[in-house]
């Protein structure tokens, strides 16, 4: 080969490996689009009633809360730039970052405060309120400056703040990190924000298309390629996803903590007996149940409490778990006769829609079907004997476990364990408050107050252009920072 070819080749080469990590390194152009499984999202006043799945998304982005969380659950700066707790854990002094709501008026401590009350005030609808029961005071102290006082220590705080249900809403509008980008079409929200560079580079721009979908019509958007993203899948979705062919390792499921089982839904009735409730959660074959969900990791469950809560032992499961499921049915079948006698009762269950669900429905009716009990599946919000629990855990507090079930709010109840949730509450010792808690959920436990079934579930579907997703044990998930590839020093 002549020299100078041999140099030209030379040189084409050196230019061909000189491109290619700038290729590798390029990010997607446009606007990363989301899905979320459910309604079209909304800004709402976390005030005024629950919010949605979609909503929780939504208000993520464009209302955060003083504290958020990032890819992997763990808390960092929202509206507030730092903050401080006292050595007694009483006392959360919180700075806020100098910001603007949309409208151009400046955010002032004196404003998030009042917001914050109101969320957690006595007519307020917010579904979390009760996990701040602890909160004495909120007080704005200066302009950017604010406080809140506990009754006593709570180092779950925290995180309870950075729930969406907390997200700071004012007059409709939050103060980022995104913004609305001018008015949207119908069918999904254009979010825009601007990341300042370091040492005063010039920043970069991220734009995020989010959107609500019914659960095929996301999955089928993502299969297609015209989603980058889909969030909010649980259980009841779940069988949809195994029935489409989705690239590999989309698919991702988050290690969340929580509740998942059956709860009474009416006093009266024939779960008022709590030996035909404790016959239910004996029946359940849980493995079959877990076996068809095929979820990574999924274990069984029979206590209200799950392993690896704060301040209190990890729940020892009753001895009948550990026995076959058929060896059970022997016992129960010989139980139910002497329980029932003759008359065999018809159950109602209120489930959501969805092919998970029938599954759940399905394995329910079988099992109790051994003992001649018929079951009738109805409608989320309709009438029924039993109701479905599938919530996450907004914190490790063994407390928001427990409360579910006090008689305020549940229909049956034990008037004892009561006094037990209010003096933990208060409790200003943690291994006091551990003792009451722990103490509180044996006796739920002893009356079968819930029919443990395993974990929530809770996935996402994630494509190849996201690199900034991460599985968290609260199953929420930051829009920011999508297309840039998670530090992966110290992680878990």
């Amino acid at each position: 080969m002549p020299p100078a070819l041999r140099r030209a080749l030379a040189m084409t080469l050196l230019v061909a490996l000189a491109a290619i990590p700038s290729a590798c390194n390029r990010q997607p152009e446009g606007a990363v689009k989301v899905a979320v499984i459910g309604a079209t999202p909304k800004i709402v006043d976390p005030a005024t009633g629950p919010v949605t799945p979609s909503d929780a998304v939504l208000l993520n982005s464009v209302a955060q809360g003083l504290v958020q969380f990032d890819a992997r659950g763990q808390i960092e700066p929202g509206l507030a730039e730092r903050w401080n707790v006292s050595d007694d854990g009483l006392s959360y002094i919180f700075r806020l970052a100098s910001g603007e709501w949309p409208s151009g008026t400046k955010v002032t401590a004196h404003q998030v405060a009042r917001i914050l009350r109101r969320e957690i005030a006595g007519n307020s609808n917010n579904s979390l309120k009760d996990t701040l029961g602890a909160v004495d005071e909120i007080v704005a102290m200066t302009d950017r400056v604010l406080e809140i006082r506990l009754k006593a220590p709570r180092p779950n705080l925290l995180q309870l703040l950075a729930q969406p249900n907390f997200a700071l809403v004012r007059i409709g509008q939050g103060s980022g990190p995104f913004q609305l980008a001018g008015q949207p079409p119908a069918d999904f929200l254009l979010l825009r924000r601007k990341v300042p560079g370091p040492d005063g580079e010039e920043g970069r721009k991220e734009e995020v298309r989010l959107q609500g979908l019914i659960a095929p019509a996301a999955l089928h958007a993502f299969a297609a390629g015209q989603v980058d993203m889909v969030l909010g899948g649980t259980f009841a979705e779940l069988p949809v996803a195994r029935r489409i062919k989705l690239p590999r390792n989309t698919l991702q499921f988050d290690p969340v903590a929580g509740l998942f089982g059956l709860a009474p839904a009416r006093k009266g009735g024939p779960l008022a007996d709590p030996e035909l409730r404790k016959l239910l959660a004996q029946a359940i074959d849980r493995d079959a149940l877990i076996a068809a969900l095929d979820v990574p990791g999924l274990v069984g469950r029979a206590t209200l409490l799950e392993a690896g809560l704060e301040g209190v032992p990890d729940p020892v499961a009753p001895p009948w778990l550990a026995t076959p499921i058929a060896d059970r049915q022997r016992n129960l079948v010989t139980a139910a006769d002497r329980l029932l006698g003759h008359d065999r009762p018809t159950l109602v269950i209120a489930l959501p829609d969805g092919p998970g669900a029938q599954q759940l429905f399905e394995r329910l009716a079988a099992d109790w079907g051994l003992f001649g009990i018929k079951l009738v599946r109805v409608a989320n919000g309709r009438p029924a004997d039993l109701k479905l629990i599938d919530a996450v855990a907004p914190s490790p507090s063994p407390a928001w476990f427990l409360r579910q079930f006090r008689c305020q709010v549940a229909p049956i109840c034990d008037e004892q364990v009561d006094p037990l949730l209010e003096a933990a509450r208060t409790a200003p010792v943690a291994a006091q408050r551990g003792a009451l808690l722990a103490e509180a959920a044996r006796k739920m436990d002893d009356l079968q107050l819930f029919i443990p079934i395993a974990a929530p579930i809770r996935w996402a579907l994630v494509s190849g252009r996201i690199q900034g997703f991460a599985g968290n044990r609260f199953g929420i998930h930051t829009l920011t920072d999508l297309d840039q590839r998670l530090n992966r020093e110290g992680a878990r």
